[in-house]
């Protein structure tokens, strides 16, 4: 990224998953992800996100997703981020395992999705949740971006856990974030189907309206067989103002996505589900404009880039998922 920055490139928007705190041992110097401590962890992401942000343009955003875990008693062993073993798997125990199981309905594999977090430092205790996704949050915007929406990933088939005295975790976190006040966002591009009973809901107040009058006259009378229909029209206005379009039947999208995480069957065991990332690329970003993903992975984000028409930019630590990036990015979208 400081190369890219030196050269004067910028990108639109930067989807991406950094990888999570604890979780596996990548086998490279000084890689993000087993530092000793969560602070530590955060202060990598601030460093990281500070060059994404050199590299945004000034009406850029980052969708940042990121995972929580859980802190242990290093002597006692203790959770990871669901709640199990001790063990924090090596990049050629995670290339074993995929040799040796199918991949997990979430896209981890075996024990690599169940590795430890250890202890957390200063005021954690055993079993407590990290709370990182929001320290890395809050650290950002500090640093200057606009923390503008927190999006909750809800998964429909989350790993099982096995715990007792708390549930299941079937959520994860992504941030809306903006380098400027005011930043490229096409809301219309990702409005979602309205439910049937809002329709309905917009249609009785539509055939009011029509029937006794704008509500905005005073002299008109919003009565229906003797009941005052006020609150119809009110919810008529509170529909256009929530961005209800009756017409195209659509809404504005909400903050919880529910998207299915998905196996996939390559050398990387911790992947982006396409559907969760389409909605990012296509609201922050033009057909044609660069969308950069700094932790490339198994290359989700370009191969959904392009498939809308957009160019793309990844970098990846691992030299070996370079085949499996450029085999998902070799079909080559088009402007629509």
């Amino acid at each position: 990224m400081k190369r890219l920055i030196a050269e004067g490139v910028k990108v639109q928007t930067c989807v991406t998953s950094p990888p999570y705190w604890g979780l596996r041992d990548y086998g490279h110097a000084g890689q993000i992800g087993l530092e000793r401590t969560p602070q530590e962890y955060v202060e990598n992401m601030v460093e990281v996100f500070g060059l994404v942000r050199d590299l945004l343009s000034d009406d850029g955003t980052l969708w940042l997703n990121l995972g929580d875990s859980y802190s242990r008693d290093p002597g006692k062993g203790g959770s990871g981020p669901n709640g199990k073993h001790d063990y924090i798997p090596s990049y050629g125990d995670a290339r074993r395992l995929m040799s040796e199981s199918k991949c997990s309905s979430d896209g981890r594999v075996g024990r690599a999705d169940r590795a430890p977090v250890r202890n957390g430092g200063e005021g954690l205790k055993p079993k407590d949740l990290v709370g990182i996704p929001w320290m890395a949050a809050f650290a950002l915007r500090s640093q200057g971006w606009y923390l503008r929406q927190d999006i909750i990933w809800h998964k429909t088939n989350p790993m099982p856990e096995s715990v007792t005295d708390r549930p299941t975790r079937s959520h994860e976190y992504i941030f809306l974030m903006s380098k400027s006040e005011r930043y490229y966002y096409d809301h219309e591009a990702i409005k979602e189907p309205l439910a049937v009973e809002s329709i309905g809901r917009g249609e009785r107040f539509r055939a009011a309206l029509e029937k006794y009058g704008s509500p905005e006259r005073p002299d008109s009378k919003h009565c229906v067989n003797g009941v005052d229909q006020s609150s119809a029209f009110a919810g008529l206005a509170s529909g256009r103002s929530k961005g209800y379009n009756l017409e195209s039947g659509t809404r504005n999208k909400r903050s919880v996505w529910t998207v299915s995480t998905v196996p996939y069957p390559g050398s990387h065991f911790a992947v982006f589900p396409p559907a969760l990332i389409e909605p990012c690329i296509m609201a922050g970003s033009r057909p044609g404009d660069i969308v950069l993903d700094p932790f490339f992975g198994s290359g989700t984000t370009g191969q959904v880039a392009e498939q809308l028409g957009r160019q793309w930019i990844g970098c990846e630590i691992q030299k070996d998922y370079e085949p499996l990036q450029r085999q998902r990015t070799a079909q080559k979208g088009l402007p629509l």
